[in-house]
């Protein structure tokens, strides 16, 4: 290829792009480049000039992530370019570099957080020098209010600015910035205020220092007192991964974990700092109403009420899934109850009318990466910055990068990036599908156009209609083609995908969710089962029996009659299916709280009281009978993407009829307080709080 240029790097001759950064290229060739300021994901700001290297040839060292290959000069013979990284001058320029940057910073690593895993004691050791010449008093920085998840010890920082830029560019909320010059430069929010921004937390692992620090983690434990567990997030639908750190019986911190194709390396806010949750309000062992009160009870007590109660008329049992379910334990329920007759199961607790039909009809089929291959954007009923916030960087990078027009239908909000409003009803949708002008023009002109179809438009009545309604724009403007599909559903739960994918939904005559609480209320439905269910109206259900198996005490529980503890995510073996249809396996770091049992378990000893005792004893079995039954779910970590672009008809997508001019709503009001465990959550309540009103929080 053209664009390879041969370059000499410590004697060696490697080929590398021109593009290529000197750092880049001597990463190629296997060289170690120390740095501070450069990161592969942001801009490059090449201010702390530790990643020096000798260019053979050139008076003084060069800064290695600021200079690329092309730039280079060859030897006055014609031989290539050269530059050494481990010469005299390389070591001495770096031990100069390292020195500066230790003369104020303090020497705190034994009350330091960051303590075992910093990048300065790292290259401290590897690049410094032994000793230090300076005698002067060290400067202080007064430390800076960033709201209720960053610990801020600015007398640390060593302005590598890697903070700001994160804010500026991924997060899209420039609330950070350096002030001052000389040896008066800071790191600040500008207004003293909270930063705002849903993955605010990033920068904690961004800061190579002990500047920005978990303010909840604070104290906590010592990197390698904590056995590290990778596994899967379940506080979204992207299914991001994560590494849970425990100590004991409990979580202590979920950190990020390198997915180019899912999360890259950035979580949200929720998913990091959840983690407390985990720990309050939780169900430990099983509880029976006796007396209008809940009083514990045994394993077989609890077991016995419950074969009492589901062992009648199956047409007088209704049962629905919440949103954080793994795939085996609604394969076990959805077993059982089928067993049992029960025709009145559904998966879909707010109600959206999705499923029944093909698998592109409710999967995001363009992928999470294939947003860095889209050239117009259409969001339907949907505010990704609540619903999905990683997914929102990666449009918002679409449009900084590659200037991406990205138009909304629905609640106008603020997304980080431009976005051009185009109504907040179902009208709008119908009208584009029709129109050759304006967006619709921009869609039509895209080679690889995405419409996004977010739970605000599919919850309503008429959410059938919508997702018709998007899936013919999406025929029509040419969405979908051989190599692309560009019609999208953004889910907001981990656990529905998987449910829908195993067909937990209303059989034959059966109701769904809507449908059993109205048969509740008038005395049709005489027990309900809710599998970790809470964002519902419990009122709804009347006199009903309710069999609540969950791990929180949260409104399910609140409600039930008879409450059977389950395992949260972190505490079993399970799989969960993303938004994109992307299954994968999630791994157990903690085991249950006191006598809870892993979900599946709890539905495998009902079926042997019931007398239709499943055909599986174990979890490897239980995976066995499950990928027999559904193939596709034995596709681990494969999302589907245009594969079925060729089979896409919108007439087997959603249903026919009219869309009303109601607005699109987005379901997610308070992105802090979403869930069971997010609810438990101190950290995610003063969190919802400052969103509330962060000036009384800042007071306080």
């Amino acid at each position: 290829m053209s664009d390879l240029r041969k370059i000499i790097v410590d004697g060696d001759e490697v080929e590398v792009p021109a593009s290529y950064t000197l750092l880049q290229a001597a990463e190629a060739a296997g060289r170690e480049i120390p740095r501070f300021c450069y990161h592969e994901r942001l801009s490059v700001a090449g201010n702390c000039r530790m990643c020096l290297v000798e260019l053979v040839g050139a008076p003084k060292p060069a800064a290695s992530c600021a200079m690329q290959v092309k730039d280079m000069r060859g030897g006055p013979n014609g031989e290539p370019p050269a530059m050494n990284t481990l010469s005299p001058m390389v070591k001495k320029a770096r031990e100069g570099v390292m020195e500066f940057l230790l003369i104020n910073h303090p020497l705190d690593c034994p009350i330091c957080d960051q303590g075992g895993e910093c990048d300065l004691q790292d290259q401290a050791m590897a690049y410094g020098r032994s000793g230090t010449r300076y005698e002067e008093n060290k400067r202080a920085v007064e430390d800076k209010y960033m709201g209720p998840l960053i610990n801020t010890i600015m007398t640390r920082c060593i302005q590598c600015t890697r903070c700001v830029r994160f804010v500026t560019e991924v997060a899209g909320s420039p609330e950070m910035g350096m002030i001052n010059r000389g040896e008066d430069a800071e790191i600040t929010t500008y207004l003293e205020s909270a930063v705002t921004s849903e993955l605010s937390g990033n920068v904690i692992d961004l800061c190579p220092v002990g500047a920005l620090t978990s303010k909840p983690y604070a104290f906590n434990a010592r990197p390698w007192e904590l056995r590290k567990t990778e596994t899967i997030d379940v506080m979204d639908a992207m299914g991001s991964w994560i590494r849970v750190d425990a100590r004991g019986t409990g979580v202590l911190r979920i950190l990020p974990r390198v997915n180019d194709a899912i999360n890259e390396e950035w979580i949200s806010d929720k998913t990091r700092f959840v983690w407390d949750g985990l720990q309050r309000q939780r169900l430990d062992r099983p509880y029976s109403r006796v007396k209008g009160k809940l009083v514990p009870a045994t394993w077989d007590a609890a077991l016995t009420i419950a074969e009492e109660k589901l062992g009648g008329d199956p047409k007088k049992i209704g049962v629905i899934a919440g949103d954080l379910n793994s795939i085996e334990e609604l394969k076990a329920a959805k077993d059982l109850f089928d067993g049992l007759g029960v025709k009145s199961i559904d998966c879909r607790q707010d109600g959206a009318k999705i499923g029944g039909g093909p698998r592109s009809g409710y999967l995001f089929n363009s992928t999470i990466e294939g947003i860095d291959q889209a050239d117009a954007i259409l969001l339907v009923g949907t505010n990704p910055r609540l619903e999905a916030p990683v997914l929102n960087a990666r449009i918002r990078r679409a449009w900084l990068e590659r200037d991406v027009p990205v138009a909304m239908i629905g609640e106008a909000a603020d997304l980080t990036y431009p976005v051009e409003h185009l109504g907040n009803g179902g009208k709008t949708l119908g009208g584009l599908g029709g129109s050759s002008k304006g967006f619709a023009k921009t869609l039509k002109d895209a080679k690889k156009p995405m419409i996004i179809v977010g739970m605000g438009a599919l919850t309503r009545a008429d959410g059938g209609k919508v997702l018709r309604a998007a899936a013919e724009l999406a025929k029509k403007t040419g969405a979908v083609t051989d190599g692309w599909n560009g019609f999208n559903v953004l889910h907001t739960a981990a656990g529905r995908v998987g449910g829908l994918d195993l067909g937990f939904l209303p059989g034959k005559g059966g109701k769904d969710v809507a449908g059993i609480q109205r048969a509740a209320k008038k005395g049709d439905i005489e027990t309900v089962v809710l599998m970790g269910a809470d964002e519902l109206d419990m009122d709804a259900f009347g006199d009903a029996f309710v069999i609540y198996v969950g791990h929180h005490g949260d409104a399910g529980a609140h409600r039930a009659d008879l409450i059977l503890p389950g395992a949260a995510y972190t505490e079993k073996k399970g799989m969960w299916a993303n938004t994109e249809g992307r299954v994968q396996l999630n791994a157990r770091a903690v085991f249950p709280k006191g006598e809870a049992k892993e979900d599946w378990a709890i539905f495998r000893a009902l079926s042997e009281r019931l007398g239709r005792t499943l055909p599986y004893d174990s979890l490897d079995q239980l995976r066995a009978k499950l990928i027999a039954d559904h193939p596709v779910l034995g596709e681990i970590d494969h999302a589907p993407g245009h594969e079925s672009a060729g089979e896409f008809d919108p007439a087997k997508i959603g249903e026919a009829g009219d869309v009303t001019d109601k607005p699109f709503v987005s379901p997610v009001t308070d992105f802090y307080q979403t869930n069971a465990i997010a609810r438990a959550s101190k950290t995610m309540a003063e969190c919802s709080a400052m969103k509330a009103g962060p000036s009384a929080v800042a007071a306080e």
